[in-house]
C-alpha cells in the first residue's frame, strides 16, 4: 500500500465516522434524553441552573452524596450540538451532489445548520440584564440579577468616582487583589455565594466575625446553599482585608444586602466598598418619564403595563421618547429592552435588557428550512401533475 493511499484512508476513516446516518440518531436519542432530564432538573435546580449544566456545557457531570469527586455521564448541549453539526457537514461532504432536483433538501440542510450555529452564538455571546428604573431616575446601566461584583469607589472628587469594579469570579477565587490604579491591595479572605445575615444581638452563641471594622463587626453570616428559584436572588458576602503601604487597614463585610457603602480614607483621599450587583454601562441613558399599569376590571391580574422613557444618546444626537410596552419593545444599538415586570409601588418599572449579536440567525435559518420544504414538496407535485397529464 502507498503513502498516498493510506493517508487518503486515514482522512476518509474519520470523514465516514462523522457523516454515519447511525451517529445522527444517536445523538438526536442523546439529545431527547437531555431535554428529559434537563426538564425533571428544572423543578430542584431552577431555569439558571439547568441551562448552565445541560444545555451550556459540553459534558454532563455527576457526584455521589458526599463526594468531592465526579463523573461525566452524558454529553452537554454544546458537545451534542457541534457533533450534530460536523455530521451535517460531513454528510454533505461525502453524499450529497449539488443538482436542480437537491435543491430544497440542499437549503433544508443549510437552514439547520445555520439554525445549529445560531444557538451556539447565543448561548456563548447573548446577556440578559435588567433595569430597574423609578419614576422620574435616569439610568445609563443595567445590571446582572444572578452576579455580583464589588466596587471600589474613590469618591473623593465631589463632581466625579473612580471606581474599580471586581466581578463575582475573581472573588470567588479569593487570594490578594491588585490594581494599579489603588493605592492599597484587597485580599479576599471568605467568600460566600449565597449567605444569611442576622444582628449580633440575635445570635449571642455566634463565633466572632473576621470583621474588624464597619458595619460587619456587628453582623453574623452564615452561608446558606444558592437560590434556584427564578424570583429570588442570591445574597453574596465576602470579608475583604484593605492593606496598605503601612500595613493592613481592616477586614469589612460587605455584602448586596448591604446597600449602604463602608468608607476609610488612605493618603488624603475617600474610599467606599460596596458589595452590587454586576453593572453593564451603556453608551447611552433612558430616564422614566411615566409608568402605567392596567388591570383585567373587579382583578389584580395585569392587563398592560408600559413606561413611557426618554431616550438620550448624546454620541449620536438622539434625544426622544420612547413608549416600552409588554408587546412593543425598543431597539436601540444592538440591545433589546421588554417590559418584564413592575414593583408593587407602580412607580417602578423592570425592563429586561437583551443583547444577542446572533439575534438573526434563528429567523433566517427557519426561512431556509421552509423554503427548502416548499422548494422540494413543489418540484415533486410539478413531476407528478406532469407525469400525469401524460
Amino acid at each position: 500500500m502507498t503513502a498516498t493511499a493510506i493517508g487518503s484512508d486515514f482522512l476518509h476513516a474519520p470523514l465516514r465516522f462523522f457523516a454515519s446516518l447511525r451517529l445522527t440518531v444517536v445523538c438526536l436519542g442523546l439529545g431527547m434524553l437531555l431535554v428529559f432530564l434537563g426538564t425533571l432538573a428544572q423543578v430542584h435546580l431552577g431555569i439558571h441552573a439547568v441551562q448552565a449544566r445541560y444545555f451550556q456545557s459540553l459534558l454532563i457531570f455527576w457526584s455521589p452524596p458526599g463526594a468531592s469527586w465526579k463523573i461525566p455521564i452524558l454529553p452537554g448541549g454544546y458537545l451534542l450540538g457541534t457533533v450534530l453539526l460536523l455530521n451535517l457537514l460531513a454528510a454533505h461532504a461525502t453524499r450529497f451532489q449539488f443538482s436542480r432536483k437537491k435543491i430544497g433538501i440542499i437549503l433544508l440542510h443549510f437552514g439547520v445548520i445555520l439554525l445549529l450555529l445560531g444557538q451556539l452564538l447565543t448561548g456563548l455571546f447573548a446577556r440578559e440584564t435588567q433595569m430597574r428604573i423609578d419614576e422620574g431616575q435616569t439610568l445609563g446601566y443595567s445590571e446582572a440579577p444572578r452576579e455580583v461584583e464589588l466596587a471600589v469607589i474613590d469618591a473623593s472628587d465631589p463632581k466625579f468616582d473612580q471606581v474599580v469594579a471586581i466581578p463575582e469570579r475573581v472573588l470567588a477565587r479569593g487570594g490578594t487583589i491588585q490594581n494599579p490604579t489603588l493605592p492599597f491591595t484587597l485580599n479576599i479572605r471568605q467568600f460566600l455565594p449565597n449567605s444569611h445575615l442576622a444582628m449580633r444581638s440575635q445570635e449571642s452563641q455566634a463565633p466572632p466575625s473576621m470583621a474588624t471594622t464597619g458595619l460587619g463587626t456587628n453582623i453574623v453570616v452564615a452561608e446558606v446553599p444558592r437560590t434556584v428559584k427564578d424570583d429570588e436572588r442570591d445574597l453574596s458576602a465576602a470579608f475583604v482585608e484593605v492593606a496598605g503601604v503601612q500595613g493592613s487597614l481592616g477586614t469589612w463585610l460587605v455584602s448586596n444586602a448591604i446597600p449602604d457603602p463602608q468608607s476609610f480614607a488612605i493618603n488624603g483621599h475617600t474610599y467606599e466598598l460596596v458589595m452590587r450587583q454586576r453593572r453593564f454601562y451603556k453608551q447611552f441613558i433612558l430616564t422614566l418619564l411615566h409608568f402605567a399599569h392596567d388591570s383585567y376590571a373587579g382583578t389584580d391580574i395585569p392587563k398592560n403595563f408600559s413606561s413611557r422613557v426618554r431616550l438620550v444618546d448624546f454620541e449620536r444626537g438622539e434625544n426622544r421618547e420612547v413608549l416600552i410596552s409588554m408587546n412593543d419593545p425598543l431597539r436601540y444599538r444592538g440591545f433589546t429592552f421588554y417590559q418584564a415586570g413592575f414593583d408593587n409601588n407602580d412607580r417602578t418599572t423592570v425592563l429586561q435588557v437583551v443583547r444577542n449579536p446572533a439575534m438573526l440567525l434563528p429567523y433566517i435559518a427557519c426561512g431556509l428550512v421552509a423554503l427548502g420544504l416548499v422548494t422540494q414538496f413543489s418540484m415533486h407535485l410539478f413531476g407528478f401533475v406532469k407525469k400525469r397529464s401524460r
